[in-house]
């Protein structure tokens, strides 16, 4: 089915109590920085540190008469499905590259799940779901393509609105599309006018690659400080492709370097840890790649991350990303 706004109303019912009410307060600095006032949607408070339970609750909560659940994911959707499985009881089995950090793998054992490392490559791990699904009988939970979890982070925007319908512009970190999708299509069902833009990292972009080319394609996975915007989007994408395609106002590319360095701002100036997904709305205004014509809202959507790496960077050092080394630079406020 079509995700509706009705649809994410219901998905808030769901939620109620579990994954709802984050807070949605001011960034100062932003403010200054983008000559607007400036949210930040701290998705990061969430009970398993990250937005994704939102439409991994949602979905799992669907599933029954069922062995257990499965899924893929570069981090945060598997914790979500293991938190919720948890909750209901249920198997779950999450598979992951090689890619994802350990600090994630670490988080999704301890809720209980088992997890699968299959090959260097979202496409890999997905394969390794599947095969469960065919051979064991287990519900598959997409990370983004499925109705329930759109439904599930739409409701992202429902408590953006209602706490400030007067926004003018949303910035949401954008990889397989399942928050932009339904953060999108709640905010533009309220507001028809809103401007959504997506942001995402300038390496291995498989939903901006694939919006240009009118149809999903394949991109190659690369370690990024963005982590969990990596993967592809699924050549058999049925729902957060064309949403995306069709309610994103815009698609904005932000470096390593810019990654960095907003990790940086927000530490610092909003003292927040952070994912560098999380942090690739504000490089896009700190770069002047969006500029900012009224209130705007950017989501910060999950701490999960490895705290060696983000103790180097808020130090100003150097940090190795495969065979790219993103140059560290102490941090010092613009004047």
């Amino acid at each position: 089915m079509t995700p509706t706004l009705a649809d994410i109303y219901a998905a808030a019912q769901v939620l109620r109590g579990v994954a709802d009410g984050t807070p949605l307060v001011p960034s100062p600095f932003m403010t200054e920085a983008g000559g607007q006032e400036f949210l930040l949607k701290l998705e990061n408070m969430q009970p398993i540190g990250a937005f994704k339970l939102r439409g991994a609750f949602n979905a799992v909560a669907s599933v029954s008469d069922a062995p257990g659940v499965t899924c893929c994911s570069t981090g945060n959707h598997g914790r979500g499905v293991a938190f919720a499985a948890r909750e209901k009881g249920m198997r779950a089995v999450i598979c992951m590259s090689e890619l994802v950090p350990q600090a994630k793998v670490d988080g999704i054992r301890a809720l209980g799940a088992e997890v699968r490392i299959a090959g260097r490559s979202q496409d890999d791990a997905l394969a390794e779901s599947l095969r469960l699904v065919e051979e064991e009988g287990l519900v598959e939970i997409s990370p983004f393509d499925d109705p329930a979890v759109i439904c599930g982070q739409g409701t992202i925007g429902l408590e953006i609105m209602a706490k400030r319908p007067d926004l003018e512009t949303i910035l949401v970190p954008l990889s397989g599309g399942g928050l932009a999708a339904g953060v999108a299509l709640a905010a533009k069902a309220i507001k028809p006018h809103i401007r959504v833009v997506g942001i995402t990292m300038d390496r291995g972009a498989a939903m901006y690659e694939s919006i240009r080319a009118g149809h999903p394609v394949e991109v190659e996975e690369v370690a990024s400080l963005a982590d969990s915007l990596g993967g592809g989007i699924g050549m058999a994408n049925k729902l957060s492709f064309p949403m995306c395609r069709d309610l994103l106002d815009d698609v904005v590319l932000v470096s390593e370097d810019e990654i960095y360095h907003a990790m940086q701002v927000l530490y610092y100036e909003d003292r927040i840890v952070a994912e560098g997904a999380c942090v690739v709305g504000l490089a896009a205004v700190l770069t002047g790649k969006v500029k900012l014509s009224g209130p705007t809202a950017t989501i910060v959507t999950g701490r999960n991350l490895d705290m060696d790496m983000f103790t180097r960077i808020v130090t100003g050092q150097d940090v190795q990303l495969g065979d790219v080394t993103v140059e560290g630079k102490p941090y010092r406020r613009a004047a």
